[in-house]
């Protein structure tokens, strides 16, 4: 190579300055917030790592079998069966959406449309 220097020197120079944020940021990670769980409350549907990962998911597969297949409930992994539905099933114990659900997905920016068709605990209190 003709200009060995400067390709090397640019490399560096590359890998610095793209690299940066990495670095300035290295162990400053915030921990993830721990959502309000319910005191009277032992177990959820499943498994509190399970719901931590796929609860989306689960809520996703529950509006389908729900919405569009007419099914009423939902048979877990120790065989329980649970009434599928956000309001019913989950907003029992989970009844703050502000210190439950956002606390987590405000972090991680993450943007849920339950709140279009499903009233939040906090609304429905004012109604009554």
């Amino acid at each position: 190579m003709y200009n060995s220097n400067k390709v090397i020197l640019g490399i560096i120079v590359f890998v610095l300055f793209f690299g940066m944020p990495f670095w300035l940021n290295l162990g400053r990670a915030k921990p993830l917030p721990k959502p309000e769980l319910p005191d009277d409350e032992k177990e959820c549907v499943e498994s509190r790592a399970y719901m931590r990962a796929y609860h989306m998911k689960m809520l996703l597969e529950w509006r389908v079998k729900r919405v569009r297949e007419g099914q009423v409930y939902y048979i877990n992994s120790q065989g329980k069966s649970f009434r599928i539905g956000l309001q019913n099933t989950c907003m029992k114990c989970h009844r703050s959406v502000e210190n439950f659900c956002n606390r987590c997905h405000k972090t991680i920016s993450a943007n849920p449309d339950c709140w279009r068709c499903h009233i939040a605990p906090e609304e429905v209190k004012k109604w009554q």
